[in-house]
């Protein structure tokens, strides 16, 4: 065993407390995949991530991104928190951008004043949600047919599905069959009105069937996927904000801004825990 630097962040959130915790193990070459998933699973968080020398010459760092049950080789927030534990720690980017190697490849994140944001990766599926399943999980949801206004796969390492609800309170109301949900992970996402404020445009859940962390505060990936399927049907402004984990008790806030062709997923990351851990 031996001591490596450890920090805990939140994400998606100026508050601690608020967003979507984070575990960062920093300099973590020497630890094999084994470890690395029994850690996750210690950490009982939605992710924990191990910061590495990147493989990719091109590349500022490399991450592995393991949940309680498995190795992810994308993740939104994991991206986002790393890379602010990186900086934090000295981490000195080649470039302008900061590039981060992972198990998708590379992936673009800068610096926007307090936040940071990463390009949405591209749709590994995409498409309608096959009708079998989509029963299974409208009944694991408790919706009735006509509250699915759309439903598509959003894939991006993840492997999403996205609902779209009508109403924020509908979303807000849902109590998940995790059994039935089991293997699978869905977001679903409705606009604000005007009685919601102002302060976002849609609100956004995440639930992962058997995962240790069953519903996800605040989720990059899933909001990069939901961007990429309503920017492109014209169902989202070029420049938006989600909100998250509100059903939760959280205050996830997730920004997104179309530039060009390119997506950007943005969020502040705070830093709640600093130390050592011992693996």
């Amino acid at each position: 065993m031996r001591t490596y630097p450890f920090k805990q962040v939140d994400v998606f959130s100026t508050q601690p407390l608020k967003g979507n915790p984070l575990a960062v193990v920093l300099g973590a070459d020497e630890l094999d995949a084994t470890r690395m998933a029994a850690f996750g699973n210690w950490t009982n968080l939605s992710e924990t991530t191990f910061l590495l020398q990147p493989q990719d010459p091109r590349a500022d760092y490399r991450v592995r991104i393991f949940t309680t049950s498995r190795e992810l080789p994308f993740a939104g927030h994991p991206t986002l928190g790393s890379c602010h534990a990186w900086l934090q720690a000295g981490g000195q980017p080649k470039g302008e951008e900061i590039i981060q190697e992972c198990g998708i490849g590379l992936v673009r994140i800068r610096r926007q004043g307090t936040q940071l944001a990463f390009i949405a990766p591209p749709l590994l599926r995409a498409g309608p949600v096959e009708a079998e399943v989509l029963e299974r999980v409208r009944q694991a949801l408790d919706l009735r047919p006509e509250e699915i206004l759309d439903a598509q796969w959003v894939q991006n390492g993840v492997p999403w599905m996205a609902l779209m609800l009508p109403s924020r309170a509908r979303v807000l109301s849902l109590q998940p069959d995790y059994a039935q949900l089991a293997g699978l992970d869905v977001g679903v996402v409705a606009p604000w009105q005007a009685e919601d404020g102002d302060e976002a445009q849609f609100e956004v859940r995440a639930f992962i069937g058997g995962d240790g962390v069953p519903e996800d505060p605040a989720t990059g990936s899933l909001n990069a996927g939901i961007a990429r399927w309503l920017l492109s049907t014209g169902q989202a402004p070029a420049r938006y904000v989600a909100s998250q984990g509100t059903a939760l008790g959280r205050s996830g806030r997730i920004s997104v801004e179309r530039v060009g062709d390119d997506i950007w997923i943005g969020g502040a990351v705070v830093t709640c825990i600093e130390g050592q851990v011992r693996l």
